[in-house]
Protein backbone atom coordinates (compact mmCIF):
# COMPACT_ATOMS: atom_id res chain seq x y z
CA UNK A 1 0.00 0.00 0.00
CA UNK A 2 2.78 2.42 0.91
CA UNK A 3 4.67 1.65 -2.31
CA UNK A 4 1.59 2.37 -4.46
CA UNK A 5 1.10 5.72 -2.72
CA UNK A 6 4.74 6.65 -3.44
CA UNK A 7 4.29 5.80 -7.12
CA UNK A 8 1.15 7.90 -7.43
CA UNK A 9 2.76 10.80 -5.61
CA UNK A 10 5.96 10.74 -7.74
CA UNK A 11 3.90 10.86 -10.94
CA UNK A 12 3.25 14.55 -10.14
CA UNK A 13 6.87 15.44 -9.40
CA UNK A 14 8.21 17.91 -11.95
CA UNK A 15 4.85 18.47 -13.66
CA UNK A 16 4.44 22.01 -12.34
CA UNK A 17 7.99 22.87 -13.45
CA UNK A 18 7.33 21.38 -16.89
CA UNK A 19 4.11 23.39 -17.31
CA UNK A 20 5.82 26.63 -16.30
CA UNK A 21 8.66 26.09 -18.81
CA UNK A 22 6.19 25.09 -21.51
CA UNK A 23 4.24 28.33 -20.93
CA UNK A 24 7.24 30.68 -20.90
CA UNK A 25 9.56 28.70 -23.20
CA UNK A 26 12.26 29.86 -20.81
CA UNK A 27 13.74 28.20 -17.71
CA UNK A 28 14.63 31.46 -15.95
CA UNK A 29 11.17 32.95 -16.29
CA UNK A 30 9.62 29.65 -15.18
CA UNK A 31 11.92 29.64 -12.13
CA UNK A 32 10.92 33.23 -11.26
CA UNK A 33 7.24 32.30 -11.42
CA UNK A 34 7.73 29.29 -9.15
CA UNK A 35 10.07 31.12 -6.78
CA UNK A 36 12.96 28.67 -7.18
CA UNK A 37 16.32 28.68 -8.93
CA UNK A 38 16.69 27.90 -12.68
CA UNK A 39 18.87 24.91 -11.79
CA UNK A 40 16.08 23.50 -9.60
CA UNK A 41 13.60 23.80 -12.48
CA UNK A 42 16.08 22.22 -14.90
CA UNK A 43 16.68 19.31 -12.49
CA UNK A 44 12.93 18.77 -11.98
CA UNK A 45 12.35 18.63 -15.74
CA UNK A 46 15.28 16.24 -16.29
CA UNK A 47 13.93 13.94 -13.56
CA UNK A 48 10.46 14.00 -15.18
CA UNK A 49 11.92 13.21 -18.62
CA UNK A 50 13.95 10.34 -17.17
CA UNK A 51 10.87 8.90 -15.47
CA UNK A 52 8.75 9.22 -18.63
CA UNK A 53 11.55 7.94 -20.84
CA UNK A 54 11.32 10.68 -23.48
CA UNK A 55 12.69 14.20 -23.99
CA UNK A 56 9.98 16.80 -23.51
CA UNK A 57 11.92 19.90 -24.56
CA UNK A 58 14.25 20.64 -27.47
CA UNK A 59 16.85 22.98 -25.96
CA UNK A 60 19.32 25.25 -27.73
CA UNK A 61 21.49 28.08 -26.37
CA UNK A 62 18.88 30.60 -27.56
CA UNK A 63 15.50 28.85 -27.34
CA UNK A 64 13.41 26.16 -25.68
CA UNK A 65 10.78 24.28 -27.66
CA UNK A 66 8.52 21.30 -27.10
CA UNK A 67 9.24 17.94 -28.69
CA UNK A 68 6.39 15.83 -30.06
CA UNK A 69 6.40 13.91 -26.78
CA UNK A 70 6.32 17.24 -24.94
CA UNK A 71 3.32 18.44 -26.99
CA UNK A 72 1.41 15.26 -26.20
CA UNK A 73 2.31 15.42 -22.51
CA UNK A 74 1.28 19.09 -22.34
CA UNK A 75 -2.13 18.43 -23.93
CA UNK A 76 -3.00 15.90 -21.23
CA UNK A 77 -1.04 17.17 -18.24
CA UNK A 78 -2.12 20.84 -18.33
CA UNK A 79 -5.90 20.33 -17.91
CA UNK A 80 -5.32 17.52 -15.40
CA UNK A 81 -2.97 19.64 -13.29
CA UNK A 82 -5.35 22.63 -13.43
CA UNK A 83 -8.19 20.39 -12.27
CA UNK A 84 -6.04 19.10 -9.42
CA UNK A 85 -5.21 22.67 -8.33
CA UNK A 86 -8.91 23.60 -8.51
CA UNK A 87 -9.81 20.55 -6.42
CA UNK A 88 -7.23 21.55 -3.80
CA UNK A 89 -8.61 25.09 -3.69
CA UNK A 90 -12.18 23.82 -3.35
CA UNK A 91 -11.20 21.57 -0.46
CA UNK A 92 -9.15 24.33 1.16
CA UNK A 93 -12.11 26.70 0.82
CA UNK A 94 -14.31 24.34 2.83
CA UNK A 95 -11.71 24.46 5.58
CA UNK A 96 -11.84 28.26 5.69
CA UNK A 97 -15.55 29.15 5.65
CA UNK A 98 -18.95 27.53 6.32
CA UNK A 99 -19.91 25.99 2.97
CA UNK A 100 -20.68 22.65 1.34
CA UNK A 101 -22.98 19.73 2.13
CA UNK A 102 -23.68 19.05 5.82
CA UNK A 103 -25.05 15.51 6.31
CA UNK A 104 -26.70 14.64 9.63
CA UNK A 105 -27.96 11.28 10.89
CA UNK A 106 -30.93 11.98 13.15
CA UNK A 107 -33.74 9.92 14.76
CA UNK A 108 -37.24 10.97 13.74
CA UNK A 109 -38.16 12.11 17.24
CA UNK A 110 -35.34 14.66 17.24
CA UNK A 111 -36.53 16.37 14.05
CA UNK A 112 -39.47 18.19 15.69
CA UNK A 113 -37.63 18.46 19.00
CA UNK A 114 -34.39 20.07 17.80
CA UNK A 115 -34.25 20.64 14.06
CA UNK A 116 -37.62 22.02 13.00
CA UNK A 117 -37.33 25.13 15.22
CA UNK A 118 -33.84 25.99 13.99
CA UNK A 119 -33.23 24.54 10.52
CA UNK A 120 -34.95 27.33 8.56
CA UNK A 121 -33.00 29.99 10.47
CA UNK A 122 -29.75 28.08 9.92
CA UNK A 123 -30.32 27.79 6.17
CA UNK A 124 -31.00 31.54 6.00
CA UNK A 125 -27.91 32.35 8.06
CA UNK A 126 -25.61 30.08 6.00
CA UNK A 127 -26.85 30.04 2.40
CA UNK A 128 -23.66 28.33 1.18
CA UNK A 129 -24.36 25.24 3.32
CA UNK A 130 -26.70 22.53 2.07
CA UNK A 131 -28.22 20.49 4.90
CA UNK A 132 -29.16 16.85 4.36
CA UNK A 133 -31.08 15.14 7.17
CA UNK A 134 -31.24 11.35 7.20
CA UNK A 135 -34.03 10.54 9.68
CA UNK A 136 -33.66 6.97 10.91
CA UNK A 137 -33.73 5.08 14.19
CA UNK A 138 -30.77 2.95 13.07
CA UNK A 139 -27.45 3.44 14.85
CA UNK A 140 -25.43 4.38 11.79
CA UNK A 141 -21.65 4.43 11.36
CA UNK A 142 -21.01 8.12 10.65
CA UNK A 143 -17.78 7.58 8.73
CA UNK A 144 -19.07 4.65 6.65
CA UNK A 145 -22.29 6.51 5.88
CA UNK A 146 -20.54 9.73 4.90
CA UNK A 147 -22.16 11.78 7.67
CA UNK A 148 -20.59 14.83 9.26
CA UNK A 149 -22.37 14.30 12.57
CA UNK A 150 -25.31 12.65 14.27
CA UNK A 151 -27.85 13.64 16.91
CA UNK A 152 -28.98 11.14 19.55
CA UNK A 153 -30.11 10.69 23.12
CA UNK A 154 -27.02 10.80 25.30
CA UNK A 155 -27.24 7.21 26.52
CA UNK A 156 -27.02 5.92 22.93
CA UNK A 157 -23.74 7.63 21.97
CA UNK A 158 -20.51 5.59 21.86
CA UNK A 159 -17.83 6.73 24.34
CA UNK A 160 -15.24 7.38 21.60
CA UNK A 161 -17.36 10.17 20.10
CA UNK A 162 -17.17 13.86 20.93
CA UNK A 163 -20.60 14.89 22.22
CA UNK A 164 -22.01 18.41 22.32
CA UNK A 165 -25.04 18.96 24.56
CA UNK A 166 -28.07 20.35 22.73
CA UNK A 167 -30.69 20.07 25.50
CA UNK A 168 -30.79 19.79 29.26
CA UNK A 169 -31.62 16.42 30.85
CA UNK A 170 -35.34 15.65 30.74
CA UNK A 171 -37.69 12.99 32.13
CA UNK A 172 -39.37 10.21 30.19
CA UNK A 173 -43.07 10.59 30.87
CA UNK A 174 -45.95 8.16 30.72
CA UNK A 175 -48.79 9.90 28.90
CA UNK A 176 -52.33 9.06 27.85
CA UNK A 177 -55.19 10.92 26.24
CA UNK A 178 -58.30 11.99 28.18
CA UNK A 179 -60.36 9.81 25.82
CA UNK A 180 -58.29 6.73 26.69
CA UNK A 181 -58.43 7.43 30.43
CA UNK A 182 -62.19 8.00 30.42
CA UNK A 183 -63.74 5.15 32.41
CA UNK A 184 -60.32 3.72 33.35
CA UNK A 185 -58.55 3.85 36.70
CA UNK A 186 -55.61 6.24 36.72
CA UNK A 187 -52.38 4.26 37.45
CA UNK A 188 -50.94 5.17 40.84
CA UNK A 189 -48.14 2.58 40.93
CA UNK A 190 -45.92 0.97 38.30
CA UNK A 191 -47.70 -2.39 38.73
CA UNK A 192 -50.99 -0.71 37.72
CA UNK A 193 -49.71 -0.65 34.11
CA UNK A 194 -50.74 -4.32 33.87
CA UNK A 195 -54.32 -3.09 33.52
CA UNK A 196 -53.51 -0.71 30.65
CA UNK A 197 -52.71 -0.87 26.95
CA UNK A 198 -49.07 0.20 26.72
CA UNK A 199 -47.50 1.25 23.45
CA UNK A 200 -43.99 -0.11 23.02
CA UNK A 201 -40.78 0.81 21.23
CA UNK A 202 -38.73 -1.64 19.19
CA UNK A 203 -35.03 -0.83 19.39
CA UNK A 204 -32.66 -0.77 16.43
CA UNK A 205 -31.24 -4.14 17.54
CA UNK A 206 -34.69 -5.73 17.26
CA UNK A 207 -35.53 -6.00 20.96
CA UNK A 208 -38.57 -4.36 22.54
CA UNK A 209 -37.59 -1.76 25.10
CA UNK A 210 -38.97 -2.10 28.64
CA UNK A 211 -40.31 1.02 30.33
CA UNK A 212 -37.69 2.41 32.74
CA UNK A 213 -38.73 3.94 36.05
CA UNK A 214 -37.14 4.96 39.32
CA UNK A 215 -38.64 4.27 42.74
CA UNK A 216 -36.57 6.21 45.25
CA UNK A 217 -33.02 5.04 44.57
CA UNK A 218 -34.16 1.85 42.87
CA UNK A 219 -34.15 1.57 39.07
CA UNK A 220 -37.01 -0.50 37.67
CA UNK A 221 -37.63 -1.84 34.16
CA UNK A 222 -41.28 -2.67 33.60
CA UNK A 223 -42.25 -5.25 30.98
CA UNK A 224 -45.50 -3.92 29.52
CA UNK A 225 -47.88 -5.08 26.82
CA UNK A 226 -50.30 -3.46 24.43
CA UNK A 227 -51.72 -3.28 20.91
CA UNK A 228 -48.97 -1.31 19.15
CA UNK A 229 -45.22 -1.59 18.63
CA UNK A 230 -43.42 1.25 16.83
CA UNK A 231 -39.83 2.02 15.90
CA UNK A 232 -39.81 5.67 17.00
CA UNK A 233 -41.22 7.96 19.68
CA UNK A 234 -43.08 10.18 17.20
CA UNK A 235 -45.35 7.29 16.18
CA UNK A 236 -45.91 6.30 19.82
CA UNK A 237 -46.82 9.88 20.71
CA UNK A 238 -49.30 10.16 17.84
CA UNK A 239 -50.95 6.89 18.82
CA UNK A 240 -51.25 8.01 22.44
CA UNK A 241 -52.90 11.27 21.36
CA UNK A 242 -55.39 9.21 19.30
CA UNK A 243 -56.31 7.18 22.39
CA UNK A 244 -54.72 3.87 21.38
CA UNK A 245 -53.05 3.48 24.77
CA UNK A 246 -50.40 4.83 27.13
CA UNK A 247 -46.91 5.74 25.88
CA UNK A 248 -43.61 6.54 27.55
CA UNK A 249 -41.86 9.31 25.62
CA UNK A 250 -39.28 12.10 26.15
CA UNK A 251 -40.95 14.98 27.98
CA UNK A 252 -40.06 17.70 25.41
CA UNK A 253 -41.75 15.67 22.68
CA UNK A 254 -45.04 15.54 24.60
CA UNK A 255 -44.86 19.05 26.05
CA UNK A 256 -47.20 20.76 23.55
CA UNK A 257 -49.82 18.00 23.71
CA UNK A 258 -49.76 18.11 27.53
CA UNK A 259 -50.05 21.91 27.56
CA UNK A 260 -53.14 21.96 25.31
CA UNK A 261 -54.86 19.07 27.10
CA UNK A 262 -54.51 16.37 24.46
CA UNK A 263 -52.40 14.27 26.83
CA UNK A 264 -52.28 13.68 30.58
CA UNK A 265 -49.09 13.04 32.59
CA UNK A 266 -49.17 9.81 34.58
CA UNK A 267 -46.87 8.17 37.15
CA UNK A 268 -44.73 11.34 37.35
CA UNK A 269 -43.20 10.42 40.77
CA UNK A 270 -41.56 7.43 39.07
CA UNK A 271 -40.32 9.23 35.94
CA UNK A 272 -36.72 8.44 35.06
CA UNK A 273 -34.41 11.24 33.89
CA UNK A 274 -32.63 10.93 30.56
CA UNK A 275 -29.31 12.68 29.90
CA UNK A 276 -30.74 14.82 27.10
CA UNK A 277 -29.99 15.15 23.40
CA UNK A 278 -26.46 15.54 22.04
CA UNK A 279 -24.83 16.19 18.71
CA UNK A 280 -21.88 13.84 18.22
CA UNK A 281 -19.03 13.28 15.77
CA UNK A 282 -15.81 11.23 15.61
CA UNK A 283 -13.17 12.54 17.97
CA UNK A 284 -10.27 12.22 15.54
CA UNK A 285 -11.94 14.21 12.78
CA UNK A 286 -11.23 17.89 12.18
CA UNK A 287 -14.32 20.01 12.73
CA UNK A 288 -14.95 21.81 9.44
CA UNK A 289 -16.46 25.32 9.54
CA UNK A 290 -19.82 24.04 8.26
CA UNK A 291 -20.19 21.70 11.25
CA UNK A 292 -18.84 24.26 13.72
CA UNK A 293 -21.38 26.79 12.43
CA UNK A 294 -24.20 24.28 12.89
CA UNK A 295 -23.11 23.41 16.43
CA UNK A 296 -22.99 27.03 17.51
CA UNK A 297 -26.26 27.88 15.77
CA UNK A 298 -28.21 25.01 17.36
CA UNK A 299 -26.79 25.73 20.81
CA UNK A 300 -27.64 29.43 20.50
CA UNK A 301 -31.14 28.81 19.16
CA UNK A 302 -31.69 26.17 21.84
CA UNK A 303 -30.97 28.77 24.51
CA UNK A 304 -33.38 31.18 22.85
CA UNK A 305 -36.07 28.48 22.66
CA UNK A 306 -35.67 27.74 26.39
CA UNK A 307 -36.12 31.43 27.18
CA UNK A 308 -39.19 31.58 24.91
CA UNK A 309 -40.73 28.58 26.69
CA UNK A 310 -40.08 30.13 30.11
CA UNK A 311 -41.72 33.37 28.99
CA UNK A 312 -44.70 31.44 27.62
CA UNK A 313 -45.14 29.56 30.91
CA UNK A 314 -45.01 32.83 32.87
CA UNK A 315 -47.62 34.34 30.55
CA UNK A 316 -49.95 31.36 31.03
CA UNK A 317 -49.53 31.53 34.83
CA UNK A 318 -50.24 35.28 34.75
CA UNK A 319 -53.47 34.74 32.78
CA UNK A 320 -54.61 32.02 35.17
CA UNK A 321 -53.93 34.28 38.16
CA UNK A 322 -55.98 37.09 36.59
CA UNK A 323 -58.89 34.71 35.95
CA UNK A 324 -58.74 33.52 39.56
Amino acid sequence: MKQNFTIRQSALDGVEAFLAVAQHRNFRRAAAELGVTPSAVSQAVRTLEARIGAALFARTTRSVGLTEAGERFLSRAKPAFEELVAASEAARDLGRRPAGLLRLAVPRSVVPLILEPVIAAFCRAYPEIEVEIAASEEMVDLAAGGFDAGIRLGQLIAPDMIAVRLTQPFPFLVVGSPDYMRGRKRPAAIDDLRDHACLRLRRANGSIAPWPFVDGNKAIEAIVSGPLIAHDYVTLLGAAIKGVGLAQVPAPLAEAAIADGRLLKLLTPFAVMGPGVFLYYPGKRQVLPKLRAFIEHVKYRGADTSRDKTDARRERMHKRAKRA
